[in-house]
């Protein structure tokens, strides 16, 4: 009890007046005199000289304390700074034009954007060829299929529209000023081939968020794929009859790496455009080519022809099989039916009439008879010289 005493006897004196005073004032200064604290002194006036409290109501009149040194009511002080801004913000507010209703403009405006931006980011219409990607926060969220489909407003879902039927087509080679068409074949020969690959979308959800660049992996897969393939089979196969067997090997390999890639494509086929030799024995190979062409065709007139007379032996083998039925039911009447057939053909352009029959005259010359007795034009006579008309 002593130390105690004793410290409040030694700080007492200097430190509770200051203290006081501290808590009298506040954060936003004092009264005019410093600041009293509660204990009956005057408080935070308006009328002092040190900082006044915005979050106070002003002081009614020219100054006075807490209590006005009688006990009595402090004047009626008017609003604080912050109610009086408010005050304003609202008689500005108020200020604005305003439609018929008694709303204000600027609500309507609001009104109006607010629903146009409902109506172009929540409704949706997808065309028949068309699958919409719906991402939520960019996140993949579902599919919309053809028809009209609602979604959650932007930003809180977007939607990826794309054309699934649409034909694609990568053109490769020298046919698209591509120099990446010399190939090895597979009998160590060099060819210059141009060719284009077809392609559309089988699963869009693949095809937009699996590869980083659809496009580029699949021109990639077909240079590789379409190279393997010509380098396993050889130059006149590649430049003539083989291009279909390529073509569909190059297309079925192409589908099975996309598949494992999970690329969401369909591969719908591929075309070889022009298939020549390097440029510098290209005039050497067309000849060789054109040689070959000429071989084959002579070789095709052949069969053509033997052909046609394999058919006319097996008709005249038909025929005479059903004259032989004939002949072997009445033998004399064919026979003799033959012969006549026969005599008609040989006798048919020689000019001159055989009589048989006794009595007759050996030789009638029926030809010249048929020529004296066909009619001979009429002749008209030219007038002589020097005849008058």
């Amino acid at each position: 009890m002593t130390n105690q005493t004793g410290w409040r006897a030694r700080f007492a004196p200097t430190l509770w007046p200051k203290l006081r005073h501290a808590m009298a004032q506040g954060p936003w200064g004092g009264g005019p005199d410093g600041g009293k604290g509660s204990d009956g002194d005057s408080g935070s006036g308006a009328g002092g000289g040190g900082p006044r409290n915005p979050w106070s109501r002003p002081s009614g009149g020219g100054g006075g304390g807490g209590n006005n040194g009688g006990g009595g009511r402090s004047p009626e002080r008017g609003p604080s700074a912050i109610e009086e801004l408010l005050r304003r913000s609202r008689e500005s507010w108020r200020g604005m034009p305003q439609a018929p209703g008694g709303k204000p403009l600027w609500l309507i405006a609001i009104g109006i954007v607010l629903i146009l931006w409902l109506a172009l980011t929540c409704f949706h219409r997808i065309g028949p060829k068309e699958r919409g990607i719906v991402t939520q926060l960019g996140k993949y969220s579902r599919i919309l299929t053809p028809g009209i489909s609602m979604t959650l407003p932007a930003p809180l879902e977007s939607v990826d529209v794309i054309d699934v039927e649409e034909i694609n087509t990568i053109d490769i080679g020298s046919a698209g000023n591509d120099p990446d068409g010399m190939m090895l074949t597979g009998d160590q020969n060099i060819i210059d081939l141009a060719y284009s690959v077809r392609w559309n979308i089988r699963d869009p959800q693949l095809y937009r968020f699996q590869l980083a660049d659809p496009d580029k992996t699949i021109d990639e897969v077909a240079r590789s794929t379409m190279r393997a393939v010509v380098a396993s089979v050889s130059l006149d196969d590649a430049l003539g009859v083989g291009r279909n067997s390529i073509e569909q090997q190059v297309a079925q390999r192409m589908q099975q790496i996309l598949d494992a890639y999970r690329s969401g494509v369909r591969i719908q086929g591929i075309a070889i455009k022009q298939a020549d030799p390097p440029a510098a024995v290209n005039d050497a190979f067309k000849e060789v080519s054109a040689a070959q062409q000429t071989a084959q065709t002579y070789l095709n007139q052949a069969r053509n022809y033997s052909q046609q007379l394999t058919a006319r032996a097996q008709g005249e083998a038909a025929a005479f099989d059903k004259v032989y039925v004939q002949y072997k039911l009445s033998p004399e009447v064919t026979r003799r039916r033959m012969y006549y057939e026969t005599m008609e053909q040989v006798l048919a352009g020689i000019d001159k009439t055989i009589v048989e029959t006794g009595g007759v005259q050996t030789y009638l010359p029926l030809p010249e008879i048929q020529r004296r007795a066909r009619p001979t034009p009429p002749v008209t006579p030219t007038p002589a010289e020097g005849a008058q008309p």
